[in-house]
Formats: C-alpha cells, structure tokens, sequence
C-alpha cells in the first residue's frame, strides 16, 4: 500500500507538547499518590488531556468537578488550571489537605488582578467564558471583572468608571487575537492599564510561533491534543488563519487516509497538554500509509523551570490540613 502513495514530508514543530506548568501539575498528582497513605482526589482535569487523565486514574487518582465530592481528610489537589478563593475556602474549611497545582504562570495573572483591585481599577479578563481557567481568575479579583472574549464584545463591554479600568488576559489565547481585543480596548479606554500580550504563557506564543513557521511549507497541520483544550484548540486557529486545514487529533484513529491525500508536505503539533507518545503514535499511523521524512522545525528553545509543589509537611504531618503551595513566592526559575 505504502508503494502505491508518493512519499510524505512531516515538518515537527519544535516546541510542542508539554509546557513546564503542565509537567509541574502531573508531577504532583504523581508525587502525592506515591508519597502519600490517603486517596487522592484531583478538582477538575489535572490539565486538560484525556490521556494524561487516564493514566493518572490507572495510578489511582480519583477526578472529580466539586470539593463537595471529596471525603474529609483526603487529600485535593488543584487543577494547573487554578480555581477560585471560593474553592479554596471551601477546601481549607473542609479540613482537607489541599496541594494547589495551579501554574505559576496563572498565579501571576490572579495577582496581576487582584493589585489592579485593590488600586481601585475595574478588570477586564480577556478571555473565554465559562473556561476554568477564567472561573478561577475572576474568583480570585474582588471589585468589578468583566469577561472579553472578543473584539465585537471589547467595544461594547459597560464599565462604571472609564478612567480606572485594566485588563489582564488567560494564559492560552491566540496572541492574534488578544492583540486585537486589547487595541479595541485602548482606543475606547485610553488610560486603561495591562500587560499587552505578555500574560499569554511563553509555551502557548511559542507553540503558535512554531505554527506559524511549519504553515509556510505545510500544505495541512496536525494538531495532536483534547477537543476541549484551549491551547490546542488556538493552534488549529493558527493554522486556518495561515490559509492551512487543521486536524485536532485527540485520537490517532482520528487521522485518515483522506486528510492527506494529495498533500506533499504537512504539519504536525501537540497542545501544551498533550503527551509526546500521541506525537509518535501520529507518525506511525502516517508512515503505514506513506514513506515519510520528517524534519523538525525548531523556532526555540524553552528552558522555563518551576518549582515543584512541595509535599514534604504534607507526608510529615497529613492529619494537620493545609494549603501546600507556592503562594506569595516566585514560583519559577529560568535555568
């Protein structure tokens, strides 16, 4: 069969895949069920990929949508998504010895929130509704926080006080456009305060960079990662911007014989949250169908580094709840 089809180039993009803050947030669901003598119980997707998931539930973490359902005295973990200060209330009141698994990079936009606040500024989340991420960081600003999700609704979006207004944005947007929002933003508000683009997380700008770059050679990209992952989903965005179809790969029996044909050069991408054996797994389904040459396509390098979660007064003394976390720190090291 292979004999009957040209050959096929795969250009890898270079990064992919997972980010420091995802490995962070998987390390300490790990680390909690080897290291601990309780059932461990994850709030929310640890990220958000069904494989990661699975595995984690293999290893015996328990997934679940709300602290109600967690027992007294067992251990709840965040999600790397982050929650809300009602989340967190609610857990420490439970008595529940809790690791925050948030990425410090969404730490870094709940406090970006919670100072325009307390200056008195009104906050705009750039961001999508109903995301958990954004449930999260709208729970952690007290005061006015209006939700943007897009352009349309940035030159319409009621404030109280035009002249105290920021913004702050969800780490997984497409930069794009975010950019767009924000310079709708300032034309209505020229005196509002924020970050630009430099809240969106280094892996997400990176992974659209690489897009961006495999989209000049690629006729279609592959993205591999979970349907409902935003990072994942703003690369396949990319790549219907550059003029290029995308295919959300989440399964590899979701790649076809069809979705090539006729294509001398594709794409192929992981979200920050998807495993690199889903990448591997990709390439080998293409190569039962084609004679393949791949080439990685690397942009950059990344060297971010995050302090792990800290479980050691979690294991010394578990009968004695608490919040392990990096709260109030700064959580990240550039090796």
């Amino acid at each position: 069969m292979i004999q009957d089809h040209p050959p096929l180039t795969v250009l890898l993009a270079a990064p992919r895949g997972f980010c420091a803050g995802v490995e962070r947030a998987i390390q300490a669901v790990e680390d909690a069920l080897e290291r601990t003598g309780k059932p461990v119980y994850v709030r929310h997707e640890i990220v958000h990929n069904n494989r990661v998931v699975d595995d984690l539930k293999r290893k015996g973490a328990i997934f679940v949508d709300d602290i109600a359902e967690i027992p007294d005295g067992a251990v709840a973990i965040f999600s790397a998504h982050g929650v809300s200060r009602a989340v967190e209330r609610e857990a420490t009141g439970r008595g529940l010895s809790v690791l925050d698994a948030t990425c410090p990079l969404v730490r870094r936009v709940h406090l970006e929130g919670q100072r325009h606040a307390k200056a008195g500024r009104e906050v705009i989340v750039i961001g999508h509704r109903g995301h958990v991420e954004i449930e999260g960081t709208t729970g952690q600003i007290d005061g006015s926080v209006y939700v943007v999700e897009s352009a349309e609704e940035a030159l319409t979006v009621p404030v109280l006080n035009p002249e105290r207004i920021a913004y702050i944005t969800q780490t997984t947007l497409s930069v794009d456009d975010t950019r767009e929002i924000i310079a709708v933003l300032k034309s209505r508000f020229p005196t509002i305060q924020g970050p630009d683009v430099k809240t969106i997380c280094y892996a997400t700008q990176n992974r659209q960079m690489a897009v961006r770059v495999i989209a000049r050679r690629a006729e279609r990209i592959i993205v591999c990662g979970a349907r409902n992952s935003s990072n994942t989903n703003r690369l396949c965005e990319v790549a219907a911007n550059e003029g290029r179809q995308a295919l959300l790969l989440q399964d590899p029996k979701d790649l076809t014989l069809s979705f090539i044909d006729g294509a001398a050069v594709i794409g192929l991408t992981a979200g920050a949250s998807a495993p690199e054996d889903l990448v591997q797994e990709a390439l080998a389904r293409l190569a039962q169908w084609r004679r393949l040459t791949v080439e990685e396509v690397r942009v950059t390098h990344e060297d971010a580094q995050f302090a792990p979660v800290d479980l050691s007064r979690l294991v010394s003394d578990a009968s004695d709840p608490k919040v392990v976390s990096t709260f109030g720190i700064n959580p990240m090291l550039i090796s």
